[in-house]
């Protein structure tokens, strides 16, 4: 089974908590499902430059990570690959974001996150952000 080490960005402002909505996929069990945004580890990259690059690519956000950002590890088994997601929290100035490699994003209150269809890999965030990990 193939396994992926990958980045997420719990990106806030103002209280709230950007929530990507993935694109239509032909595996049904991510297709449209929020995720927090992020993606692969390049070999020889840190997790936190893996994180920026992943950010300017996906949102054009420039934003510098920092390893005291990081928030906590989600290791998910799904139907046909495995992977291990490294999560950083991050405070922005502004919700300046271009939605480029996803289908709609929101933003939400923490206490709120639960009502949206999340991917199953970041269930565990959700919880944690939310109090009831």
């Amino acid at each position: 089974m193939k396994h992926l080490t990958v980045t997420a960005a719990i990106l806030i402002h103002n209280g709230e908590i950007l929530c990507m909505q993935r694109k239509e996929s032909e595996r049904e069990y991510i297709s449209l499902k929020y995720e927090f945004p992020g993606g692969k580890a390049e070999a020889g990259e840190t997790m936190e430059d893996a994180l920026s690059r992943e950010l300017k690519e996906e949102l054009n956000l420039d934003l510098r990570v920092k390893s005291n950002n990081y928030y906590m590890t989600v290791d998910h088994i799904y139907p046909d690959f495995s992977i291990t997601m490294h999560c950083y929290k991050c405070e922005i100035s502004n919700r300046t974001i271009e939605c480029i490699d996803h289908h709609h994003y929101v933003w939400l209150p923490s206490n709120q996150l639960d009502t949206l269809d999340w991917a199953p890999a970041d269930w565990p965030v959700v919880k944690r952000l939310m109090g009831k990990e």
